[in-house]
């Protein structure tokens, strides 16, 4: 306990580019399931930067995992050093009817589907968690309590994929508070595609989402 590997890795996932299976895959669940490591998954400038700094001054190992679609994104960012605390989630829009907790690129197309449905009035809650391992349980709780909902949005796989595991929290934990079974929306059990059309298929997307918010509400 008294040993300290202070090294971060920065390391790459996410489809979209036609780089194929072996350059494409989301294999944060492997590192999840490593005691000892902590895994990083930013998806805004401003968290790429307050984490990674946490990761640095961090005496643990750090997988620092980054969606190459949000490599062309643009947000404000202050040039003085800042850190984010690992294992604290951030809302990145507040609602009441249902909870989604999305990671990396997914959160952008979370908040598309949010904005998508707020035009028939079902108000979405959009959970951020930025660390994976340490997982913010108490943030994503307590979002649950409040919207009685919960859809998971992840690239990887759905089979041993991060979202089993905030499912499991949740269910666990706030069970009686679900007024719906638990969603996951995620990538399929299949290698990633390297056709563009069938990529595009593999890829968790907005209208996903949306079915999914909707079946959870009934709506």
């Amino acid at each position: 306990g008294k040993a300290k590997l202070p090294l971060v890795v920065r390391t790459t996932c996410g489809a979209g580019m036609g780089a194929a299976a072996q350059h494409s895959q989301c294999l944060e669940a492997w590192f999840m399931h490593i005691p000892g490591l902590k895994v990083a998954m930013p998806s805004t400038p401003y968290d790429a930067k307050g984490l990674l700094i946490t990761a640095i001054r961090d005496d643990n190992p750090v997988f620092f995992i980054e969606h190459k679609m949000l490599y062309g994104i643009e947000g404000e960012v202050p040039e003085e050093p800042y850190t984010i605390p690992f294992g604290v989630a951030d809302v990145k829009r507040e609602g009441k009817d249902v909870t989604v907790v999305a990671t990396a690129a997914m959160v952008h197309k979370a908040l598309a589907a949010a904005e998508e449905l707020a035009k028939d009035g079902i108000s979405v809650e959009v959970v951020d968690p930025r660390t994976l391992t340490p997982l913010d349980e108490e943030g994503i709780i307590a979002s649950v309590k409040k919207t009685h909902r919960l859809v998971i949005v992840h690239e990887a796989v759905k089979r041993g994929g991060p979202g089993g595991e905030i499912a499991a929290v949740v269910a666990e934990r706030a069970f009686d508070y679900l007024d719906a079974p638990i969603k996951r929306v995620t990538a399929p059990f299949t290698p990633v595609p390297f056709s563009p059309a069938l990529e595009s298929e593999f890829i968790p997307n907005e209208a996903k989402i949306v079915a999914a918010v909707r079946e959870v509400v009934g709506a």
